[in-house]
């Protein structure tokens, strides 16, 4: 029986212990995304405008809203969120969704919410290239509010920075359960041979942080809501 309850409480000590290092969406991050989802007027100070430039960032802001989620927050054991989570405050369709560099646009045949930028020469490791990939541009069933100009199986088309590439929505892939309308949004490495990696996986994605100049990396930044500040 001691043994039984030791091990509980160790048990009960690493679950506890991760939570304190990396955040638990519920008692941190999440509840300010939904104060926010609640009331976004309330809360004017957690606002980016779309298309904003902090100081001399390479990338324009996506869209507007809150950013909810970054780069390395937790969900749960395991798991580091690889991207960002910026939620407009709207109903799914209504808050635009720009290009945040010049780019080539690529959405596969299979994509109803999501596509991908690809820009050949990385501001900030020259002579690389990077992709910028987003996600959930489409309502809980699954009709795009990509623009028209880039219908599914679009290769290669040229964007320049600003571009309306859509709406965010609040796919999920299932109708069931939808998402909280919201951009996500990483920056991928490159495959080293002309494609892209898996955006699902931390690894192969970059800290966003520099590329829009705000603290938006969870080690260095557990719970507060980034905005425009310029970072070393």
């Amino acid at each position: 029986m001691k043994k039984f309850l030791l091990s509980v409480l160790v048990i009960a000590g690493i679950v506890a212990a991760w939570f304190f290092l990396y955040g638990w969406p519920g008692s941190r991050r999440s509840r300010k995304v939904l104060a926010w989802l609640r009331d976004p007027e309330a809360h004017e100070e957690w606002r980016v405008e779309a298309r904003s430039r902090c100081g001399a960032a390479p990338f324009l802001f996506p869209t507007e809203g809150m950013i909810g989620y970054i780069w390395g927050d937790s969900f749960r054991p395991g798991h580091r969120h690889q991207g960002l989570d910026i939620f407009g405050g709207a109903d799914p369709g209504e808050t635009p969704v720009y290009a945040v560099a010049d780019a080539y646009l690529t959405r596969l045949p299979e994509w109803k919410s999501a596509l991908i930028l690809r820009i050949p020469d990385d501001p900030l490791r020259p002579g690389g290239q990077i992709w910028v990939y987003y996600a959930h541009m489409a309502d809980a069933e699954g009709r795009s509010f990509i623009s028209e100009a880039f219908p599914a199986g679009t290769y290669e088309k040229f964007v320049p920075a600003g571009t309306l590439l859509g709406y965010q929505g609040n796919y999920s892939g299932d109708p069931l359960r939808p998402v909280g309308v919201h951009l996500h949004l990483s920056i991928v490495r490159d495959d080293g041979a002309g494609g892209f990696l898996n955006e699902t996986a931390i690894a192969n994605t970059y800290d966003p942080s520099p590329y829009f100049g705000m603290a938006l990396n969870a080690a260095t930044n557990p719970e507060a809501v980034p905005t425009c500040q310029e970072i070393p």
